[in-house]
């Protein structure tokens, strides 16, 4: 007695061709979007002119003309990849900003741009290039001078409170922003010492001066790491 084969109802006999998986078809904002974030890790990898708008749609499964509608080139993807990540830092940095005691306000500011560093590493390889197009929204430099005016409003009124002159708050500011985003740039890549110890040590300079340098600094805030 032979026994009976199951079959698969779902199956196609020899002669029948695969049926082909319908692909879900994006919306206007999901394609946006998918675009956006393929165009952030190329251009993080490769730089402005190392990527081309063939490799952005093909890595997207879309043909070059959707790049173009959506952003007009790869000019408009790139300023728009510029703007999100400077409009990122600047949101955490300025939200960070809650202490009252103002060293804990330079801790705050020093773990917020090593926090994006280490999480959005993408953004960060990309504001630091400088900008290859003349009409960008924006570069890394005039978003470290947004910082410092934050930070100059918060320096103007401890300088008044201890008899200093409040003029000086904006060159103090852009020092203290200045030497916190150089010294990201140098973390970017060697990642050592961690973090938490990367942010006291900023902390011990511009709050001691070579001077007064603490040989083992301390955190005073709530964030240990």
């Amino acid at each position: 007695m032979i026994d009976a084969v199951a079959t698969d109802p779902s199956s196609t006999s020899s002669n029948e061709k695969p049926r082909r998986a319908r692909r879900t078809r994006m919306t206007g904002a999901e394609r946006r979007q998918q675009l956006l974030e393929i165009g952030r890790t190329l251009f993080a990898a490769k730089g402005f002119e190392g990527t081309s708008v063939e490799e952005i749609a093909a890595k997207a499964g879309v043909s070059k003309p959707v790049v173009y509608e959506h952003f007009g080139g790869k000019e408009g993807l790139y300023a728009v990849v510029v703007d999100r990540e400077m409009r990122r830092l600047l949101d955490m940095v300025t939200g960070s900003l809650t202490a009252g005691h103002p060293r804990e306000l330079c801790e705050q500011a020093a773990f917020a741009l090593l926090d994006y560093i280490e999480e959005y590493t993408d953004g960060f390889r990309i504001l630091v290039r400088d900008s290859p197009i003349p009409q960008s929204t924006g570069s890394f430099a005039s978003l470290i001078s947004d910082i410092a005016t934050q930070v100059e409003d918060i320096l103007g009124r401890e300088f008044k409170n201890r008899g200093f002159d409040p003029k000086l708050a904006p060159l103090y500011a852009q020092a203290l922003v200045g030497m916190v985003a150089l010294t990201g740039q140098w973390w970017l890549d060697v990642r050592r010492p961690r973090k938490a110890e990367v942010a006291a040590h900023l902390v011990n300079l511009a709050w001691h001066g070579l001077d007064g340098l603490e040989a083992k600094p301390r955190l005073i805030g709530h964030r240990k790491s």
